[in-house]
């Protein structure tokens, strides 16, 4: 299939492009470029890999064979004979089209109608066979800088008003940030779920906003969106920039939409944070208030440990969920759930629960309890409203060797955004693309998406296909080399003549 048709192909599917036609005006004469042409030509030109440049798209279509540029629109025959589609027509059309899909009063957020036409071309840029293969998404947010010099100081003038100023991280050896001019662009890609084979990370959900505004509070309606369109939430994995905003921000919606979260824990909200009828609260979780400081203290395991290191702490993560309240209820309409005190479940031996102690010494015992218990120790069980651990309740105990190997798929999302980042291909860099305002950044960015998806899908055949020649040859699939060179390889390694 060639590339035009592939994206003609999505294009369809979609069935964005009657519907951006339905918001066009009508002129006098008939418009010879389509909203349907104008969108294959925005991803044939990042396909092509070429800036995000309306000249560009100009190029890619008149650039086509002869029968797909009659087919397009891009010639069509006027009173005086054939014409082929001028750079003003392309220039025209895309105005209108941005004009269109962007807000009356724009304030640096996407327009309902925008949104939802970048979502259904990404969705159907998935192909159908790879809808269901995972519910699992990857989260995180990138700069996207604008080709518009920022304000002078004193004024709020420029070529770019829904631009801000952000912050971004600088990849040097010093962890300080950098200003940047431009808006955030937030993604999220397609992961395996938990013990399933790999899928293809698509790109299934992005939107751009201002750096005025928050891009965790920016994305979550887009995800919330995605059961009524079928779609369900499975785990969203997240970093603590997700996880740190208030609950309400972030970890409510997404729970009451059904997902799963999986998310690093920020510095400030790990270890005790207070207690719930006695229990202390610590990293999601209700501990028995007799549970040792230094096991409710442990944070996640450093890159680079060693192995020995990491069953340790395994180790220690392992003895700290023995003295967790155990959760007996799923949560009801409101959010509430039951909980029990970990010597009433058997997990460690306590003497104000008598029949604990009739269990093997192998478990942790409470040597001291208290002279006047908590409410958790004499109650048969403890209600939890949802308020207690909002923020920071998960999917697995945190920092566990569970959590760790589960959140480690969020590093999809690095790679779509190295990706999109890459000098070699599409370089999203200040002038990749010259237009000013969200409207026409967001349709750009988000055909270069679909682009990549396609690029994601080729790749993904090319490798199922290649481990299949391999098992019918007795061959095992190709594994990945390791590029990594230590210090000691540096060292040793023979220096050229």
């Amino acid at each position: 299939m060639t590339p035009l048709a592939a994206f003609e192909e999505v294009i369809d599917a979609s069935g964005v492009a009657p519907r951006i036609e339905a918001m066009l005006p009508v002129g006098v004469r008939a418009r010879q470029l389509t909203a349907r042409a104008l969108l294959a030509g925005m991803c044939l030109a990042q396909a092509c890999h070429r800036p995000a440049h309306l000249t560009r798209v100009h190029q890619a279509l008149v650039s086509l064979p002869a029968g797909d540029q009659r087919r397009l629109g891009v010639i069509a025959d006027w009173k005086n004979g054939p014409h082929q589609l001028t750079y003003r027509q392309t220039e025209r059309t895309f105005g209108l089209v941005a004009d269109a899909l962007a807000k009356d009063e724009p304030g640096g957020l996407p327009a309902d109608q925008l949104q939802r036409i970048c979502d259904d071309l990404l969705e159907a840029s998935v192909p159908e066979g790879f809808k269901d293969a995972s519910t699992s998404l990857a989260v995180d947010w990138t700069d996207l800088e604008s080709f518009s010099r920022p304000p002078p100081r004193g004024t709020s003038d420029c070529a770019d008003p829904e631009a801000s100023w952000g912050h971004r991280k600088n990849n040097l050896l010093r962890s300080e940030d950098e200003l940047f001019y431009g808006y955030y662009f937030s993604a999220g890609i397609m992961m395996p779920g938990e013990n399933s084979p790999a899928v293809p990370e698509f790109a299934r959900r992005a939107t751009l906003s201002s750096c005025r505004h928050d891009p965790v509070r920016a994305f979550v309606p887009v995800l919330t969106a995605m059961p009524a369109a079928g779609i369900p939430l499975g785990d969203v994995l997240a970093d603590s920039g997700y996880a740190h905003r208030a609950a309400a921000a972030w970890a409510l919606p997404l729970r009451a939409a059904g997902a799963q979260l999986v998310q690093d824990l920020h510095p400030h909200d790990r270890g005790p944070k207070g207690t719930h009828e006695g229990a202390t609260i610590a990293n999601g979780n209700l501990y028995c208030p007799a549970t040792p400081r230094t096991l409710l203290e442990l944070g996640p395991l450093a890159p680079g440990a060693t192995p020995e290191q990491a069953a340790a702490h395994d180790a220690k993560t392992a003895e700290a969920a023995r003295y967790k309240l155990g959760r007996i209820s799923a949560d009801d309409a409101d959010g509430y759930h039951r909980v029990q005190c970990p010597a009433a479940m058997g997990k460690i031996r306590c003497p104000l629960r008598p029949s604990s102690m009739r269990l093997d010494r192998g478990r942790p015992e409470i040597l001291n309890p208290p002279e006047h218990p908590q409410a958790c120790c004499t109650r048969q069980t403890t209600t939890v409203p949802p308020e207690v651990n909002a923020k920071t309740a998960q999917k697995h105990d945190y920092p566990s060797q569970a959590h760790r190997r589960s959140y480690a798929r969020r590093t999809g999302a690095e790679r779509a955004f190295a990706t999109a980042k890459d000098p070699a291909a599409n370089d999203i860099s200040r002038g990749w693309c010259r237009l000013m305002g969200l409207t026409p950044l967001m349709l750009f960015t988000v055909t270069l998406l679909v682009v990549r998806n396609q690029r994601t899908l080729a790749a993904w055949n090319t490798r199922q296909a290649e481990n299949a020649r391999r098992a019918a040859a007795g061959l095992p699939p190709r594994t990945r080399r390791r590029r990594r060179k230590t210090l000691t390889v540096l060292a040793t390694a023979t220096r050229p003549p």
